[in-house]
């Protein structure tokens, strides 16, 4: 029962991350019609941003954590103005481009910690939550979870009820039109991916404490994100959200009383037969012909 209880949070919090990670994927596909494939790489300069600002140079936690979104966000600014905004129209250029970039943050991130073993981060919020005999839980986590949850919310009132939001929504739906009325497409543009990139720094901020810390950690945050996506619906930021948490669950349960590559594996089983059945996803549009 202990573990059966253990799981279940672990699964909320594994959730979290998962919807952050898949939101940012979403937010800059629906905007722009890019997927950006160094998504991962961006959760991973967060984590690094950690490791050398607060556990080599002592800076505090928070400030490490503000400035590690300031900074993958200022990285998601220049790939949106000199490699996706050239390639308007050209998915696939887009695309290539990212891969670039993702090879390039991973030897950066090699330099940076060097060939040795995993990095890992202390705990800034050292402690454990008892509740009752049967559930321990990390405060680091608690504040990772509650973090996370703050964050999309805000991100949900930003998008449904402020101006940007809605202009964001509407380059969305549908591009064309909304530049006929008068939205900024470039502008709109850069706030996607900058506010994907603040999703990823802040991602990869709060992981920094919890998982070590290496140069390929995006492949596995990607792969987690494409799966979500696709699942929830590759435009919908709800779907993704929802898709999220369910598969937490289902990635969580699975790793503890099988295996972690099992449930990745049932994790990509599953978007495959979602691509066959409902190819928009469980919250996807349907696009009449």
């Amino acid at each position: 029962m202990e573990l059966f209880l253990q799981s279940i949070i672990n699964s909320f919090i594994q959730g979290g991350f998962f919807a952050l990670w898949a939101v940012g994927l979403v937010l800059v596909f629906g905007v722009m019609g890019v997927v950006n494939f160094a998504h991962g790489e961006l959760v991973m300069v967060g984590a690094y941003t950690i490791w050398v600002l607060h556990a080599q140079y002592g800076t505090p936690y928070l400030w490490s954590l503000c400035l590690a979104i300031l900074l993958v966000m200022m990285i998601g600014l220049a790939m949106e103005r000199f490699l996706f905004r050239p390639k308007q129209g050209d998915p696939l250029g887009g695309l290539i481009n990212s891969i670039g970039v993702l090879f390039i943050l991973q030897v950066v991130a090699h330099v940076v910690g060097g060939t040795g073993p995993a990095k890992q981060v202390a705990p800034p919020y050292a402690g454990t939550m008892i509740i009752g005999e049967l559930l321990r839980i990390p405060y680091q986590r608690l504040f990772a979870l509650a973090i996370s949850a703050v964050a999309l919310l805000l991100l949900w009132y930003f998008l449904t009820r402020t101006k940007l939001g809605w202009s964001l929504r509407a380059v969305a739906v549908d591009r064309e039109a909304a530049a006929l009325q008068g939205i900024n497409i470039n502008r709109t543009s850069a706030i996607a991916i900058g506010v994907s990139g603040a999703l990823a720094g802040l991602a990869g901020g709060l992981m920094a404490p919890m998982t070590n810390i290496y140069p390929t950690m995006g492949h596995n945050v990607l792969i987690t994100a494409f799966i979500v996506t696709i699942v929830g619906g590759m435009g919908s930021l709800s779907g993704a959200v929802i898709a999220a948490v369910l598969y937490a669950f289902l990635h969580t349960f699975v790793t503890v009383y099988v295996s972690g590559t099992i449930a990745t594996m049932c994790g990509l089983l599953i978007m495959v037969v979602v691509l066959i059945i409902r190819p928009t996803g469980i919250m996807g549009k349907r696009v009449s012909e």
